[in-house]
């Protein structure tokens, strides 16, 4: 999963918790996700344009690291 600035997405299925990993460090968790917008997101060719233009708009994240 190459990105200029996403390191790690994981999906926890059973919470519908999206977690992205920031190449700068920074874990922002994504709840009430469905699994259809994580397996988007995943097969997405730009993970950082599907994150804004997507991803950002349906769900609030909060940033869970670095505190």
């Amino acid at each position: 999963m190459p990105s200029s600035v996403i390191a790690h997405i994981s999906y926890q299925a059973e919470k519908e918790a999206l977690t992205v990993v920031f190449n700068s460090g920074e874990v922002y968790l994504y709840e009430k996700v469905p699994e259809k917008i994580y397996k988007e997101f995943n097969a997405a060719v730009s993970k950082g344009k599907y994150l804004n233009h997507k991803l950002k708009k349906l769900f609030t994240g909060k940033k869970i690291a670095p505190l």
